[in-house]
């Protein structure tokens, strides 16, 4: 096999409560009625990639995605599903399934990525170059990846600290210096011997990593068994790599050397001017040039390793649901401007409306909006930009706007729903009234009340 595709699914992402539950971890979390993690299976699918480790976060997590996927694509892909302990970090699930990695290179993707950029280009980008690791970088979302629990979307403040920092050469191939989280805030610091080597750096702050790399698999092996307190792939795997392309402690026999922690640079003598650089780049790029020093003068060749990227267009979608407002907008994107990623036919009025749902008088149901299998709504609702899931129960002069429920709710007369999301089997009672709330499975939201920026659920049974 040339690649082995590695999906870490996650569990039940705390960041994602309410809407996660016993029963339905991150992976399952529906977007257009469909478990996100199906968008990242049929893409790969769709761009012949059909072997698969799903990795899961926690035993009861890794058994319902299992359940999930065996009924779902039984004949149609070859899925393994491995269990590991919760809270390890991304770094720390790939140790854990290390003996299972048996292929060259190694494509890591996140569970949670909605995407249309073909995976193949990826892995074109790593083998031309030879490289350690490349990690896809798309463009930063208008609102910013913002990780806030809000669905509302009134939080408006950017925060810095939520975007990667991303220096490149300026042929845009190989990543030079990255920076995430609090890492951001602090002043850039980046490798003389990179700078000296590359002669110039482009500093971008309007790229991120989208969670999809390719690695080397005796470099990722190395790194993950010789750094065994590494548990993030972009805070602390990927940063390291980058650091360390000039002075490579990647050994050739799968053993890291020795790290000597007073490591010298270089002389000035060693500098590599962007001229030579631009004058070889059909030929060798600067690591190779700095490998072999000034006019090829180093007394023995330099160790280095490449980290490259692949930029996405800024035509392609491209979003992780890493949060609560990430969820609604994803939602929103897949039965709006986003919809090819859904696979749905889509009426002539621009929605989606299941041959079993049954509408009540005057009811209307707009554009970029969609009603599931089973599904009934009373007289003279009112539905915009909405996904409303499977056997639904909605009675009459109901309004719903901008907001997703899930399968089974129950939703009385007179309710009205806006900006929020809406767990399974949820009860809400006639006149209720939510706006930018999310509201857990099997709550009650009582006849009248009304809640605003709120977060409901049910206490969880120790």
């Amino acid at each position: 096999m040339d690649f082995q595709v590695v999906v870490l699914a996650g569990g039940f992402s705390k960041s994602l409560v309410p809407l996660v539950s016993k029963e339905v971890p991150k992976a399952l979390l529906p977007v257009a009625n469909r478990p996100v993690l199906s968008y990242v299976l049929e893409h790969f699918e769709q761009n012949n990639l059909k072997d698969f480790i799903v990795v899961v976060e926690g035993e009861s997590a890794a058994l319902l995605v299992g359940g999930w996927i065996s009924n779902a694509y039984v004949d149609r892909l070859h899925v393994e599903v491995a269990a590991v302990p919760e809270d390890i970090g991304t770094a720390g699930a790939l140790r854990a399934i290390d003996h299972h990695l048996t292929a060259k290179d190694i494509l890591v993707v996140s569970g949670d990525l909605v995407s249309d950029i073909p995976p193949g280009a990826v892995a074109a980008a790593h083998r031309r170059h030879d490289a350690a690791v490349t990690a896809m970088l798309c463009s930063t979302p208008v609102s910013g990846p913002s990780e806030s629990g809000s669905s509302g979307g009134k939080d408006k403040a950017k925060k810095p600290a939520r975007h990667n920092i991303i220096g490149l050469d300026l042929t845009k191939q190989f990543l030079l210096h990255i920076a995430a989280g609090a890492e951001v805030e602090k002043d850039i610091r980046v490798q003389k011997s990179i700078l000296r080597a590359v002669g110039q750096m482009e500093i971008r702050a309007d790229l991120m990593d989208a969670h999809m790399y390719a690695f080397k698999r005796t470099v990722l092996q190395e790194v993950l068994n010789k750094k065994e307190t590494f548990l993030s792939l972009r805070r602390d795997v990927l940063p390291y790599l980058v650091r360390s392309q000039l002075r490579s402690e990647l050994s050739q026999n799968g053993v890291l050397a020795e790290e000597n922690g007073h490591h010298k640079d270089f002389s000035e003598s060693s500098t590599v001017m962007l001229s030579q650089l631009l004058t070889n780049a059909s030929t060798q790029s600067f690591h190779e040039l700095y490998a072999l020093g000034p006019d090829g003068s180093a007394p023995s060749p330099r160790k280095t390793h490449k980290c490259c990227v692949y930029i996405a267009s800024k035509s392609n979608y491209c979003v992780r649901l890493n949060s609560i407002q990430a969820f609604s907008d994803i939602n929103r994107d897949v039965i709006g401007d986003a919809s090819h990623l859904s696979d749905y036919s889509f009426s002539p009025q621009n929605n989606i409306i299941h041959p079993t749902a049954v509408l009540g008088s005057k009811t209307t149901v707009g554009p970029h909006c969609m009603l599931g299998e089973g599904s009934q709504m009373g007289d003279k609702c009112s539905v915009k930009k909405s996904v409303i899931g499977r056997h639904c129960r909605i009675g009459s002069n109901v309004k719903v706007v901008n907001s997703v429920i899930m399968d089974h709710v129950t939703i009385g007369d007179g309710c009205s729903i806006q900006g929020s999301v809406v767990c399974s089997n949820v009860q809400l009672q006639e006149r209720a009234v939510l706006k930018d709330c999310q509201v857990g499975a099997g709550y009650v939201v009582s006849a009248g009340s009304e809640h605003k920026g709120e977060s409901l659920a049910k206490k969880e049974k120790q």
